[in-house]
């Protein structure tokens, strides 16, 4: 039995308009980027296949890129010849532009009439402070654009072979970041809450505060036997994974040092690398994902 009605890829194209491949998109009617205005894309988990086709459009059409320290290099490489390329990264315990400085400089490129693109790894919204700099933006009436990117989390977990959800495993996953502003442990999360609500829990940026986070969550009634999934450098060819327990987790990363950017998973998403770990042997050859 068929899943349903099909059509033919002649069915969607006129006369005169057979072409194949990438160059299809030419004639597609994307949305204008305009001067004065700035986006803020999200350039996905890391592999450059894994942008979107508006991430890409804007590469091309901008005069501007503000992009993030999780930026793969291999993508600004797409940007349109000419414009220019600025660099906003911030990494912990490095020197590092301000959020206050990045806001007022992407306000005043706007004003200036560039078409700005704020680039982000990941999605701008998810950890990535694309809230604060929309809010400025608004507040400034400088218009703007959202453009979502494929966040680590999942994208990044399905890298590693861990579905983000499944009906065997777990129904519901938490998102959360293992650090503040001030670079410190989250103080306004209700460890006890978090520890027993979702079977998965997501973290990023939380490798620093790995310890205590597992010790807050074991405190919270989470067992010390769960698994704990360190993803280093998702989606790209020299992506690692490390296990442990979150009982051991502390040690482990002292230890061991794993390489970041990580992403972090607690729960039994682990339970299905095993058989649904994909990429590895000749799939890493090829840069793009």
């Amino acid at each position: 039995m068929g899943l349903g009605p099909t059509k033919r890829i002649g069915d969607w194209l006129e006369a005169g308009q057979q072409t194949t491949g990438f160059a299809r998109l030419d004639s597609e009617g994307f949305p204008a980027f305009e001067p004065g205005w700035v986006w803020l894309v999200g350039a996905g988990p890391g592999a450059p296949g894994l942008m979107s086709l508006l991430c890409y459009h804007a590469l091309q059409t901008c005069d501007v890129v503000v992009y993030d320290a999780l930026v793969n290099p291999d993508i600004l490489r797409w940007v349109k010849v000419g414009a220019e390329l600025e660099y906003a990264g911030k990494r912990g315990g490095k020197p590092s532009p301000t959020q206050k400085d990045i806001t007022h400089r992407l306000i005043d490129l706007a004003r200036a009439g560039k078409r700005v693109l704020r680039l982000k790894g990941g999605d701008p919204f998810m950890f990535g402070r694309g809230g604060e700099e929309c809010q400025h933006l608004a507040l400034a009436a400088v218009p703007f654009r959202i453009v979502p990117g494929i966040t680590s989390g999942i994208g990044g977990l399905a890298y590693a072979g861990m579905p983000a959800t499944h009906r065997d495993t777990n129904h519901s996953v938490i998102f959360l970041t293992g650090h503040d502003a001030t670079g410190s442990m989250p103080a306004n999360v209700n460890w006890a809450a978090i520890a027993k609500a979702s079977p998965v829990i997501v973290m990023y940026m939380a490798l620093k505060h790995l310890g205590e986070i597992s010790a807050a969550l074991m405190a919270g009634g989470r067992d010390g036997d769960d698994p704990v999934t360190i993803v280093s450098n998702a989606s790209m060819p020299h992506q690692q994974a490390a296990q442990t327990t979150l009982a051991e987790a502390g040690a482990f990363i002292a230890a061991q040092d794993p390489p970041t950017p990580a992403i972090i998973v607690v729960g039994r998403a682990a339970d299905w690398r095993n058989l649904l770990d994909w990429y590895k042997g000749p799939l890493r050859e090829n840069p793009i994902g």
